[in-house]
């Protein structure tokens, strides 16, 4: 008879409360168990198993909601709510929800908020290769050597970054697409050259466009969106 278990953090994310790396967390903070015993990471849940948080029992799915939010400078993308510029709080939705990957704190633009746990790991997953585009502006000058060098990989982080597309937009600005998410990768590449960062925004995550969208407003994604992003995942 075929294993009928889920792995425990898929279990949890699979509720719309957190994503899997989440979950992970909270098993490793003792805080999860299965029928009264705690948890550890590895575990599966068969049908019938009892699974709590903080001795809270899980509820089931709520209705699935995706945001897009032009995110203003100054807001963090955690879920603390102890971070007084917290990106929850100042959302504001009815629905528990999360973001999608980070935004640096003083960067802005586009940022995907959901409560669907599974979906977060089908973006966020390097080798998918998922585009995200920015429009970067700087302190110098951009020149044709500082766009061919971060076109073709920059040394950061004890790595060489991936070739990705970079594009002179006017005299001190670029637009660049990537692949991967580094720590503070764009500001990084540039200070290497020698640049620094005045404003970063993000416009584009794979098919989902910031638009017109305005500062510090969110949207729900349209059908036709979700679709496509569904089907490039």
């Amino acid at each position: 008879m075929p294993d009928q278990s889920i792995s425990l953090n898929k279990y949890i994310s699979s509720t719309g409360i957190c994503s899997r790396r989440e979950a992970d967390k909270w098993i490793e903070a003792e805080r999860v168990k299965i029928n009264d015993q705690v948890a550890k990471k590895g575990n599966r849940v068969n049908e019938g198993d009892s699974v709590t948080i903080d001795d809270k029992p899980l509820k089931s799915k709520p209705q699935l909601v995706y945001l897009a939010l032009n995110k203003p400078p100054g807001i963090t993308c955690t879920t603390d709510l102890k971070d007084e510029d917290n990106i929850i709080d100042f959302v504001n939705h009815p629905k528990r929800i999360f973001p999608i990957g980070r935004l640096d704190k003083p960067s802005s633009g586009l940022i995907l908020l959901t409560n669907d746990g599974d979906i977060v790991n089908k973006i966020l997953r390097e080798e998918n290769n998922h585009q995200k585009e920015y429009i970067v502006y700087t302190n110098r000058l951009i020149t044709a050597d500082f766009i061919t060098k971060m076109s073709n990989g920059i040394p950061i982080l004890d790595t060489i970054t991936k070739k990705c597309v970079v594009h002179q937009k006017g005299k001190k600005s670029f637009s660049i697409i990537l692949t991967q998410g580094l720590n503070r990768q764009i500001r990084r590449m540039c200070e290497y050259l020698g640049y620094k960062v005045v404003s970063l925004k993000r416009v584009r995550i794979m098919n989902i466009h910031l638009g017109d969208l305005k500062l510090g407003k969110w949207r729900e994604l349209t059908e036709s969106e979700f679709k496509a992003l569904e089907k490039n995942l």
